[in-house]
């Protein structure tokens, strides 16, 4: 019966609440007006975070669920570049003073494929409309088969103290099987390179789900990646959404774990790296003890972002290039994800917004209801909602209660231990967009 149980939520499709509203959730309501008018607010030397979407990729992953595109010419980076460029002094211009960073990120795509002037003139460009925080965490996402020493000395010298290497799996036939071809002695490689040039903030970044993954490879790939001693993991369930990613169609629907078989390859996953010693951080991240992650997380300061789970409190995040998306306390405006018409749009002298969301008092209040069950598996409604009607989300909830999943007392709903992963589906309940809109999601575990 318990089996039944989880097979029935482990399969439902539900956000990963990286935002409240969702981006599926965005309508065109949010213009450029809009944009200028949140970065006018924000306040001399306030607190925030940049994330700069690099949208190329010299080849695109069966697997990869990225707004990303190939270039396998370099003037189509050199091109992007220039827009790039033009977006950060246009955003600077609707700044009415200047903001700290205190976290920068680089996404995409693969951020490694651009070359040392090309980084250095965008961290130029930046810092004529920022101040950098002293102690700014600097990231990036890096396809390990790019990390060269040359590379990573350039990273250095422009700052960057984390890395997070997209890993995927070690398994050669999984790798044959998304695409993605990347035999364990280039990690190392990438790893000793990263280390050498003084970046000792390492990230791995996992994959379950994936076709051909087995319980036992899911092992091996876990044993190989203690080896390299990481600060952090991600290990992402897997989103197989081909009607939206015409790439993720090369990937065998028939080679692809049910949802009973990924719930036990999470399992695996938990259970290999909390013996390995490394603390669990909500439903899909590891640290080690000492690393700020897992600090944040035993004080409660963890946080949920577009990057998934970070000690990053900012509660302004300014995104860069297409796709990306920015977030302030009066709402998200996400930029426009064609790269062509992203190009057009800056080159015109207009922000880049194309959708988002105005948030309300009461999208505020359920925001807080669930990033505290995503991030600590419990929310006290009196102290996050007081005086809010909850009624038709308490009998929702009342068939989760019955078989084991959560418990609701005094006002506090709270995750059974056993069933923490099942969390997602407890956040929906909260969400009012969710009602009768679950489509375009995956799995739940």
């Amino acid at each position: 019966m318990q089996e039944e149980i989880v097979r029935h939520y482990a399969s439902l499709a539900v956000p990963r609440y990286t935002s409240y509203p969702t981006a599926a959730d965005f309508t065109p309501q949010v213009t450029p007006t809009h944009m200028s008018s949140w970065l006018r607010q924000l306040a001399p030397q306030e607190a925030v975070s940049l994330y700069l979407h690099i949208p190329y990729c010299r080849q695109l992953c069966h697997y990869c669920g990225c707004h990303a595109k190939v270039a396998r010419r370099d003037d189509v980076i050199d091109n992007f570049v220039q827009d790039l460029l033009t977006e950060i002094h246009l955003v600077g211009q609707h700044l009415s003073s200047r903001p700290q960073v205190k976290h920068l990120h680089w996404g995409g795509g693969t951020p490694s494929i651009l070359h040392a002037q090309q980084f250095e003139k965008i961290i130029t460009a930046l810092r004529e409309h920022f101040d950098f925080a002293p102690q700014m965490e600097h990231a990036i996402e890096l396809d390990p088969r790019t990390v060269t020493a040359e590379l990573t000395k350039v990273l250095a010298a422009q700052g960057v103290n984390r890395a997070s290497l997209g890993v995927q799996d070690v398994d050669p036939e999984v790798q044959k099987a998304i695409g993605r071809l990347q035999p364990l002695s280039i990690v190392k490689q990438a790893v000793d390179n990263l280390r050498g040039a003084g970046i000792e903030r390492i990230n791995f970044d996992l994959i379950y789900g994936l076709p051909l993954q087995t319980e036992e490879t899911l092992r091996q790939t876990c044993q190989s990646v203690r080896e390299f001693a990481p600060d952090r993991i991600a290990f992402y369930g897997y989103a197989h959404l081909p009607q939206r990613r015409a790439n993720q169609r090369l990937i065998d629907n028939a080679a692809l774990p049910d949802a009973d078989a990924r719930y036990a390859q999470a399992a695996v996953v938990r259970q290999c790296f909390t013996d390995f010693g490394y603390e669990e951080i909500g439903i899909d991240h590891f640290a080690l003890t000492d690393d700020p992650l897992a600090v944040s997380a035993r004080e409660g300061r963890l946080n949920r972002n577009f990057q998934g789970y970070t000690d990053d409190n900012c509660p302004t995040l300014i995104g860069f290039g297409p796709s990306s998306i920015s977030q302030f306390w009066g709402g998200f405006a996400q930029n426009i994800s064609d790269i062509k018409q992203y190009g057009i749009a800056v080159r015109e002298g207009r922000l880049a917004t194309l959708r988002g969301h105005i948030m309300r008092d009461r999208d505020r209040t359920r925001a807080d209801v669930i990033l505290a069950l995503m991030c600590n598996f419990q929310a006290d409604l009196n102290k996050l909602a007081l005086g809010v009607d909850f009624s038709d989300e308490m009998a929702l909830l009342r068939p989760l209660i019955a078989d084991g999943i959560v418990t609701v007392r005094d006002g506090i709903v709270a995750m059974s231990r056993q069933r923490r992963q099942l969390i997602r589906p407890v956040a929906a309940i909260f969400d009012e967009f969710r009602r009768g809109n679950v489509h375009g999601f995956s799995f739940a575990v």
